[in-house]
């Protein structure tokens, strides 16, 4: 049997890594936090090569985008597509979503970076599914859209225009919460 201590130490540097990446795709913090459990299960299983590797991070971090992208796969039945349908609300002359999150490191411009944050996490809980992962996959994971495509298992087109709504969608949303913040 294995000395614990050095893996508990492990699983609390590397947890909140590992389950923000899984909430950010899953979108539900009981998926996320069944895939965080998962994830650090395989870590375990494979802590003779992990243990004070420099590349333990990006391990975890690919062991959880897959384990999200296949448990998404499973069930993705469930997932409603919503990318051939354009919001009522939506406008076409949006330039697109621009973060400006660059401020002075103070209290209130940390404050305020981290309600810009929740807000943009929020928003991208309120994205459809298929959005979001598309979304999430480009900006977070620095995936492109080919990854993206042969990874979702869906054209390019439709990568594309998912990661296009949903930067109109969180435009949408996050332009009142910038100008309430004055930004």
């Amino acid at each position: 049997m294995r000395d614990p201590a050095p893996f508990e130490d492990f699983l609390a540097d590397y947890q909140d890594m590992v389950h923000a990446t899984a909430f950010r795709l899953l979108g539900h913090p009981a998926e996320a936090e069944d895939i965080a459990q998962e994830v650090f299960l395989r870590a375990w299983s494979h802590w003779h090569e992990l243990a004070g590797s420099p590349t333990a991070g990006g391990w975890l971090k690919t062991v959880t985008r897959n384990l999200c992208l296949n448990h998404l796969e499973r069930y993705r039945s469930r997932w409603k597509f919503f990318g051939d349908l354009k919001p009522a609300d939506a406008d076409d002359d949006d330039p697109g979503l621009e973060a400006t999150f660059g401020v002075e490191s103070t209290v209130d411009a940390d404050l305020l970076a981290r309600d810009q944050r929740q807000v943009l996490e929020e928003s991208l809980l309120r994205l459809p599914t298929d959005q979001r992962v598309a979304l999430v996959l480009y900006h977070f994971e620095d995936l492109d859209y080919a990854e993206i495509a042969q990874r979702l298992g869906i054209g390019l087109g439709k990568v594309k225009t998912d990661i296009h709504r949903a930067r109109l969608a969180l435009q949408k949303r996050l332009q009142p919460q910038r100008e309430h913040l004055g930004i």
